[in-house]
């Protein structure tokens, strides 16, 4: 795939100009990344954004998701699409020998979205996240040069947390689109028919109890997460740091709004992202790291790709 250097910067280029449209959260916290990472990160979330975009905004649903397919085995094989963001992918997939499964979970979960699959259990649940989200912290520690199971690990734990995190915020939001996330089996133990509940969103002190409970599941899974942040390069911890920092403070802003995240959708303050950022660049690494849960073993649903990329 040989092209000039000046054309791999136009590429990257093009990615990056994604991830600030796409995200501006991402696109700052990115910035406190070194170079060498910070630089394919965006490459890799540009095809993320690209795919959600084509899955979610499209009409296709699965036969985008089919497509997509093909241009990842295109770029995994060295022969990518032409075009910036294909070209930039296969150049980080080639470099850094990113493991194909890694993104072709992701896809499964976009598959998934476009079936309108909704999960019975916290595990089936853990499941989807472990593909939305799990997979891209598998794919940032291997960018950081990070491949050992325990780390892999702990990242693919705090990318589940953020996925429930972002399920525990957009109930609403959700169930306006016909989509559900919350476990099924929750919603019946409280009483609740899921089939009702979403034909007429409503927040009452049940829902309530349920947000609650997946919040605490999420920020048992940033603590464990914690552990991880020690396993990783010192210039690399200051970011990620930072996003389970921001992404944990969603939690406390939906406790302070009662648990109701139906009425309406919870958002930090551009000033507190601020004072979590620079909480961030002063401790990096929590304290006493180890005592979070180092060796706690992978999520069962998240072990498929900790097998994948980890090393002993």
């Amino acid at each position: 795939m040989p092209r000039r250097s000046s054309d791999a910067e136009a590429d990257l280029a093009a990615c990056k100009a994604i991830l600030q449209q796409g995200s501006k959260s991402f696109a700052a916290a990115s910035l406190l990344l070194p170079e060498r990472v910070r630089n394919p990160a965006a490459a890799v979330y540009a095809f993320c954004r690209v795919a959600d975009d084509a899955v979610d905004e499209g009409v296709g649903g699965l036969d985008a998701v089919r497509a997509l397919e093909g241009r990842l085995a295109r770029a995994c094989a060295g022969t990518p699409d032409d075009g910036p963001v294909d070209r930039a992918l296969a150049r980080v997939i080639e470099a850094h020998q990113l493991p194909r499964v890694f993104l072709e979970a992701l896809l499964e979960g976009f598959a998934w979205d476009a079936e309108g699959r909704r999960y019975e259990t916290l595990s089936a649940l853990n499941a989807y996240a472990a593909r939305v989200a799990g997979a891209v912290g598998a794919v940032m520690a291997t960018l950081m040069g990070v491949r050992s199971a325990r780390a892999l690990a702990r990242a693919c734990d705090l990318g589940v947390a953020m996925q429930l995190t972002n399920v525990a915020r957009d109930v609403g939001e959700d169930a306006r689109r016909g989509r559900l996330y919350l476990p099924e089996a929750w919603l019946r133990e409280a009483g609740i028919a899921p089939e009702t509940w979403l034909s007429a969103p409503f927040f009452d002190a049940r829902v309530g109890l349920l947000v609650a409970r997946l919040l605490g599941t999420a920020e048992a899974l940033y603590r464990r997460a914690d552990a991880g942040i020690a396993m990783l390069p010192r210039d690399c911890r200051p970011a990620i740091r930072s996003a389970s920092l921001i992404y944990g403070d969603i939690g406390r802003v939906i406790a302070a709004q009662g648990f109701d995240s139906v009425s309406g959708r919870a958002v930090t303050s551009k000033r507190r992202k601020g004072v979590l950022l620079l909480r961030a660049l002063v401790s990096p690494t929590p304290s006493d790291p180890l005592a979070l849960g180092a060796e706690a073993p992978a999520l069962s649903e998240t072990r498929f790709l900790v097998e994948a990329g980890g090393e002993p």
